[in-house]
């Protein structure tokens, strides 16, 4: 199983591609904000998102979103808070904050926040 804790300390980047962003980890996703919408619902009948784990990455198709690129300005990220897999998710010390940004050729660099920063709750 690939970790946040490699992810980040190696400076691995993820891909997009159309409406879906690919992560070179696994993880339990608490929340996830796009512009303005919060998404928290990762079930799969979920109507914002769809998770599909892999044996070395994991994707999040914005299902409602038809290209990344397009939906998110030069400025604008994807925000989310994940646990790791093998944590304890009510431990919130194991909340990790992360936001990605959309580059070019298909590149998503994915950086940690500061965990004093707060996200729109």
């Amino acid at each position: 199983m690939k970790k946040i804790e490699h992810t980040l300390k190696n400076n691995l980047d993820g891909l997009y591609f159309g409406n879906r962003i690919i992560l070179p980890f696994h993880a339990h996703f608490l929340k996830v904000i796009l512009e303005n919408e919060i998404i928290t619902d990762f079930s799969n009948s979920s109507e914002g998102v769809q998770v599909v784990e892999d044996d070395d990455f994991t994707s999040l198709y914005f299902l409602e979103i038809k290209s990344l690129k397009e939906k998110l300005s030069k400025f604008s990220s994807i925000k989310m808070v994940v646990c790791e897999k093998d944590k304890n998710i009510f431990d919130f010390s194991n909340h990790t904050k992360l936001v990605c940004y959309v580059k070019e050729k298909h590149k998503l660099v994915i950086e940690q926040l500061d965990q004093d920063i707060t996200f729109i709750e």
